[in-house]
């Protein structure tokens, strides 16, 4: 029976695992995807232009 309990936490973090990566698969694209791919472009635009000021201050 130690193989069994050996066994189980791998198994049971392979099953979650191959879960995460289905949800992951199925949420790209869609209806969704030109409204996160905005959100992300507009964040990195904020990143972006808050390096580029304080060079130019400098």
């Amino acid at each position: 029976m130690d193989y069994v309990a050996a066994l189980v936490p791998p198994v049971v973090m392979a099953v979650f695992f191959i879960g995460v990566v289905r949800v992951i698969v199925k949420t790209q694209g869609g209806a969704a995807k030109a409204k996160e791919d905005a959100a992300v472009d507009a964040a990195l635009a904020r990143v972006e232009g808050g390096r580029e000021a304080p060079a130019a201050e400098a």
